[in-house]
């Protein structure tokens, strides 16, 4: 195991029984049973692993479901909500820590980490309604949208702090039965766009064409030949000196799209260039 990913396997554990503020990077190193300048070496601060540590399951999550909604033609909605909270199972002690530490802590660059995630799971869940619902739901597609995240997050609570038995397959039923009754019959929205518009700000999270190419430029350097890596190139040629149509990008995004390594990168390359 390379030692960072050591390092926030086992702060993770700490994280989880202590949290953030009360564990410090002596307790780190000593649980790991390395000294504080390997630590060092991996991050330069215990917020910087912190930060690291939302990055790295967040952006599966993110991912994952974005995938997901982009490329299931039946069963979306279930797809989604079995996906989500499947996730949520799977990680709950770093889910539990999240919601615990979005409560309790004041540190603003924990705060923008987590909502620049949180818009992006705006965009996807909005991006799902479109194709589910169409036009005919225009006027109240962004109150649903917190609607959805209103039951991700209900629920979420219930299973992740009851530790009761749960049937995800009876939950993601009935959260599509909610869904499309609230779709096909609310006629008052509170949250418009407008209001999101009112209320949005500058995200330090935004991420830019410099910050896409450096990750290709690493990805491309981590990777054996393949295909894969041909697509990267590729892209980050194009995304340099811009020469292909639409339907190239979209083909070599498809060919990296479900290599285990570029996820997220491809993610971010549909994002950019609004496929």
């Amino acid at each position: 195991m390379m030692k960072k990913q050591l390092i926030m396997e086992k702060a993770l554990e700490l994280f989880a029984i202590q949290g953030f503020g009360a564990t410090t990077v002596q307790q780190i190193t000593e649980y790991c049973g390395i000294s504080k300048g390997a630590f060092y070496l991996s991050f330069k601060s215990k917020d910087e692993l912190i930060l690291a540590l939302i990055d790295h399951f967040m952006i599966q999550f993110t991912s994952d479901i974005d995938q997901i909604v982009r490329n299931s033609n039946e069963d979306l909605l279930y797809k989604f909500f079995y996906a989500t909270f499947h996730s949520f199972q799977k990680h709950s002690d770093f889910a539990k820590l999240l919601i615990k530490e979005q409560t309790q802590s004041i540190n603003k660059e924990l705060f923008l980490k987590v909502r620049y995630y949180d818009r992006l799971m705006d965009e996807t869940i909005l991006f799902m309604i479109e194709r589910l619902y169409g036009e005919k739901i225009n006027h109240t597609k962004f109150d649903l949208i917190y609607c959805i995240k209103g039951f991700m997050n209900t629920y979420s609570h219930l299973f992740l702090y009851m530790e009761l038995p749960f049937d995800l397959d009876l939950l993601s039923k009935s959260l599509v039965e909610k869904t499309n009754l609230l779709a096909e019959k609310s006629s008052i929205p509170f949250i418009t766009k407008e209001l999101i518009d009112l209320f949005k700000q500058p995200d330090k999270g935004e991420v830019t064409k410099e910050h896409i190419g450096k990750l290709l430029e690493e990805k491309i350097e981590e990777m054996e030949d393949s295909i894969e890596k041909e697509s990267l190139i590729l892209l980050k040629q194009n995304l340099d000196e811009p020469n292909f149509n639409s339907a190239i990008v979209k083909g070599l995004i498809e060919n990296i799209r479900t290599h285990s390594e570029c996820k997220w990168i491809s993610y971010l390359l549909m994002n950019f260039y609004k496929l």
